[in-house]
């Protein structure tokens, strides 16, 4: 991990219409002192779970996922985030410490703005604390909404869910390499990771997707979308 930057580069990053317009020329020149960038690689854990926060985190690029470790020490991912959404959300309006864990899926940068500058912020900016609050709860209900799709469905309608979602809203592409394993989706979408490679399998045979390995590509995009619809 490569620490922070001291450099304020947000002409491409969404974190930047968040917050500028609720900023004079000065506190945009403040916030840049006190943000900084950490460069993660791929299997790196960001925090974890119980951990005090002391900043705020954004993710600038890149891929993460967010889970706990229960009692037995498995894993149970609750999202995949990806680049303009808050990876502390929550916990950083209304904890001292995180309330789960967040590790890379792929090679990320991470935005650090200190925690007391932005409270700071907040306290002397009601429309950019409203503006920030909107946008954590949008994605907070986006992951609820996952959630619960996710759960409605049977083992097949959730492994074609899951392939959608990175041939869709991640990658935007019928061709891609998956960046989690099948024990990872297995926890994501509450199955066995048997049950998970099985229907894989069936995928692969019934000439719905091409799987070799990490790869993926999927053929029959009608089929798949039937599947996860009716699952």
């Amino acid at each position: 991990m490569a620490g922070g930057l001291g450099i304020c580069i947000c002409e491409n990053c969404e974190f930047r219409e968040v917050i500028f317009p609720h900023l004079t020329d000065e506190e945009v020149h403040e916030l840049c002192a006190n943000k900084s960038e950490s460069h993660y690689r791929k299997g790196e854990i960001i925090h974890r779970e119980g951990e005090e926060i002391t900043d705020f985190k954004y993710l600038k690029k890149g891929l993460v996922k967010v889970f706990r470790t229960l009692s037995d020490g498995t894993e149970q991912i609750v999202t995949i985030t990806r680049p303009f959404e808050f990876i502390s959300n929550v916990s950083f309006f209304t904890r001292n410490s995180y309330t789960y864990s967040i590790s890379v899926l792929e090679d990320s940068t991470i935005c650090h703005v200190s925690l007391d500058y932005m409270r700071e912020l907040f306290s002397g900016n009601a429309n950019l604390a409203m503006g920030l609050l909107a946008r954590v709860t949008r994605v907070n209900e986006g992951i609820i909404t996952q959630s619960l799709e996710i759960r409605n469905k049977n083992l097949v309608g959730r492994v074609a869910f899951v392939i959608l979602f990175f041939a869709r809203e991640v990658y935007s592409s019928k061709v891609f390499d998956l960046p989690v394993s099948r024990k990872e989706i297995a926890d994501f979408i509450s199955m066995s990771t048997a049950n998970v490679i099985r229907t894989f399998s069936d995928f692969k045979r019934e000439g719905i997707i091409n799987a070799e390995g990490k790869m993926i590509e999927v053929i029959d995009m009608e089929k798949l979308d039937l599947l996860a619809k009716r699952g």
